[in-house]
């Protein structure tokens, strides 16, 4: 089941559920499960379990680092913010956290929807997630394995998002959503001012 859109000559069908299958370059959230000799074992939130090498790590000095202790860089239970740069059926998805933007979570909220409705918090040309951040005044980061990361100023604004991005997944196949959306998040902001 799931919901059907005609692009030119083809037909694209978006799954209502679905288990979150890694591609490459996806941006992903995850948590550190485990701890190896030259690397983190990370869950994506998906069938394959994920490893994050040293060397794709900022941290990364060569082979002298392999020797550091890779707790301070990253301990067991630690959330991160991951780019996959390789994964097929034949081996693990491997990560990285060279790059802008990515690397340890250490502030916000998490919410965890189905990975097929993160097109939808995104929206037509990112419409939706635009409104999101404009009406919450907080920064929103969509994971392609259904975890978003949440961060404000206040924990209205994380609170108000969160509950925002589960409405979008609950009434993701319904009409008019965005604007249900807009209404919902302006009157729960409203609600928090008078309550400060």
């Amino acid at each position: 089941m799931g919901m059907a859109e005609v692009i030119g000559n083809k037909l694209i069908v978006m799954p209502v559920k679905g288990a979150y299958v890694p591609r490459l370059d996806d941006i992903v959230l995850g948590r550190v499960t485990d701890i190896g000799m030259s690397g983190w074992q990370v869950d994506i939130c998906s069938p394959y379990p994920a490893m994050l090498p040293a060397s794709e790590t900022p941290m990364h000095r060569g082979r002298d680092s392999i020797r550091h202790d890779l707790r301070t860089i990253y301990g067991v239970g630690d959330l991160m913010i991951a780019q996959v740069i390789a994964f097929d059926r034949t081996r693990d998805p491997l990560l990285t956290t060279k790059g802008r933007g990515l690397g340890k979570v250490t502030s916000g909220l998490v919410a965890r929807i189905t990975s097929t409705k993160i097109p939808r918090i995104i929206g037509k040309k990112g419409s939706m997630i635009t409104m999101l951040k404009k009406e919450t005044g907080a920064d929103i980061i969509p994971g392609q394995n259904g975890v978003v990361l949440v961060t404000g100023r206040t924990r209205d604004q994380e609170r108000v998002a969160i509950e925002a991005i589960y409405m979008i997944e609950r009434e993701a196949h319904t009409k008019g959503l965005t604007d249900r959306v807009r209404a919902m998040i302006v009157e729960q902001m409203k609600g928090s001012k008078v309550g400060e």
